[in-house]
């Protein structure tokens, strides 16, 4: 009898450990003009749902603080009032991505920048009207720029900008804070397992169950649909790449990226395509921005700094150049 009742109960457990085995839900939204993909485990589809709902909530109330496609914004109504001398008092949102943005251009040596908004307006038109700008409008655009002339106050959330016609661009790192505060808000909800996707800016929390890590591929230098011959895996870690498939312009033989060298103005020549593992979406993010313009020595340095590794891939007579950070090759899966 005593033998009959432990094998039930050990019928029950395992009964039960297959309930509570947690299913995968995946989810798609068009946020941001791009896909904002969600892969999350969960024993409870009710709580996969309402997770990923209020996920997508978080990320609209986060687009109107940032974006500078939205008039009303908050971000341009900073911008509005560039030049004056009373402070805006911003929200803790904005302060937070603005003090981030700011110590990322120092730490990189201006090579990433917001605020270029004037120059990315300028030839986000220029893309659209499939017109090179003159050399003056460009100057002009490029004169009312510098992250030096951002003025922050952590104690009353004040923000100056200091040049008068100045705009904020924060699309070089936006993505990767809205999908790392989707992935905070996540773990929050005890949901321990997921990925966000953000045109590109991966972040990830845990691991897949029974996986060591989630598996990604890695874009080919300038294409928009061939892969590396190996992939990466990573596990808690965000995964970002910057190149110029998508957006770029063809001026006199020369293919320029839409990142822009805050030095000179113009998009990037170098084809480059980086790919950035960092341990957070916000560090990812803007330090491809960063490497995608230094040398490969300064890109290394910096990295070290910031504990991230990272990929340098450029088609060269042909064939693909690969540039890796000394631990990037920790995270290669097989050769396929």
């Amino acid at each position: 009898m005593l033998l009959k009742i432990i094998l039930n109960a050990g019928l029950l457990i395992s009964f039960y450990n297959l309930e509570a085995q947690p299913k995968k839900f995946s989810y798609s939204a068009s946020k941001m003009g791009s896909p904002f993909n969600i892969i999350l485990y969960s024993t409870d589809s009710s709580i996969a749902n309402q997770a990923a709902d209020d996920a997508y909530k978080l990320v609209d109330s986060l687009v109107y603080i940032f974006s500078d496609y939205i008039d009303s914004s908050e971000l341009n109504r900073l911008c509005a009032g560039a030049g004056r001398e009373e402070a805006f008092i911003a929200s803790p949102a904005l302060f937070e991505i603005l003090e981030i943005s700011v110590d990322a251009s120092r730490k990189s040596k201006g090579s990433f920048d917001i605020t270029l908004g004037a120059l990315t307006r300028l030839w986000r038109r220029a893309r659209k009207e499939k017109s090179w700008p003159s050399e003056n409008e460009v100057q002009q655009a490029l004169a009312v720029s510098g992250y030096k002339k951002i003025k922050l106050d952590k104690a009353t959330r004040s923000v100056w900008l200091t040049q008068k016609g100045m705009l904020l661009d924060l699309g070089g790192i936006a993505q990767g804070y809205i999908a790392q505060k989707v992935i905070d808000n996540l773990r929050a909800r005890g949901i321990s397992s997921a990925l966000v996707n953000v045109s590109g800016d991966i972040v990830t929390s845990g691991s897949p169950p029974d996986k060591n890590g989630w598996t990604l591929a890695l874009a080919v230098p300038e294409s928009r649909d061939k892969i590396l011959e190996r992939t990466i895996s990573v596990s808690g870690k965000s995964v970002t790449t910057s190149g110029n498939a998508f957006q770029f312009m063809i001026h006199e033989g020369k293919k320029y990226s839409h990142v822009l060298d805050p030095h000179t103005g113009y998009g990037l020549t170098s084809g480059r395509t980086v790919t950035v593992i960092a341990d957070d979406g916000i560090k990812a993010d803007w330090l491809t921005k960063a490497f995608s313009q230094l040398s490969f020595s300064a890109a290394r340095k910096l990295a070290r700094q910031q504990n991230a590794e990272f990929i340098i891939t450029e088609n060269k007579k042909e064939k693909i150049r690969k540039r890796l950070s000394r631990g990037f090759a920790s995270f290669w899966t097989t050769v396929k």
